[in-house]
């Protein structure tokens, strides 16, 4: 993730704000990832790393269909999973670690899933950034997701500012309203995906610009 630049961070008030904002506009934000249960969420997180949830979601399709569960991938074996992931990035690597992480949840959790952080990252190709997200999506527990766009949204903000995206979340655990922390990952992350883009964030239409210390503020395009 590239360095952020330095702001401050903004006040209790203004992140709670924030977040009221957010749920008047979504109350019940929903990940973009297709899944049929804790497995199967897992492996599509898993693909995710480095391509679009709408990418994973075609390749995933078939797959899911053949493998729902631990067991079923584990008989479909590698070579296979590799030819149906072969439109994700870096799906080599990620083909293998399915497999494995399959293997291993039959091993040790009996194939189910564990709700269970320290679990999930001792699975092949799970990270504290994918544990975080089945926890939240399918054990929904209050965990902060950190991704690219949840980590430029908070430093561009000033909601979370943080030089990792470990900083980021512990800024955010103390930021986000109690009652706001079960959705605040996916407010954050579509908020960035959609309109706190990279690039040119799209201030005009944003809904959270009158407490955002992001400046300038990129003006409505010239036609719109």
């Amino acid at each position: 993730m590239p360095r952020p630049k330095k702001v401050k961070m903004l006040g209790r008030a203004a992140a709670e704000a924030i977040f009221e904002r957010f749920h008047e506009i979504e109350p019940e934000p929903k990940g973009e990832l297709d899944y049929v249960n804790a497995f199967t969420l897992l492996v599509a997180v898993v693909l995710s790393a480095q391509a679009t949830d709408a990418g994973v979601n075609k390749a995933t399709k078939r797959l899911f269909e053949l493998a729902p569960s631990p067991e079923a991938m584990v008989v479909l074996g590698v070579e296979q999973i590799t030819e149906l992931v072969k439109t994700i990035g870096l799906y080599r690597g990620k083909a293998k670690n399915v497999f494995a992480l399959s293997q291993l949840l039959i091993e040790r959790h009996g194939g189910e899933v564990p709700a269970d952080r320290e679990a999930l990252e001792a699975l092949p190709g799970v990270g504290r950034k994918t544990a975080n997200v089945v926890l939240n999506i399918y054990f929904k527990q209050p965990t902060i997701a950190v991704d690219t766009h949840l980590f430029r949204v908070g430093n561009r903000t000033g909601l979370a500012p943080g030089k990792t995206p470990l900083d980021v979340e512990k800024a955010l655990t103390k930021q986000v309203p109690e009652r706001f922390m079960l959705h605040a990952h996916h407010w954050l992350i579509l908020h960035g995906r959609y309109i706190c883009k990279a690039r040119k964030p799209e201030c005009w239409r944003c809904p959270i610009r009158e407490w955002c210390l992001f400046k300038p503020k990129t003006p409505l395009p010239v036609g719109r």
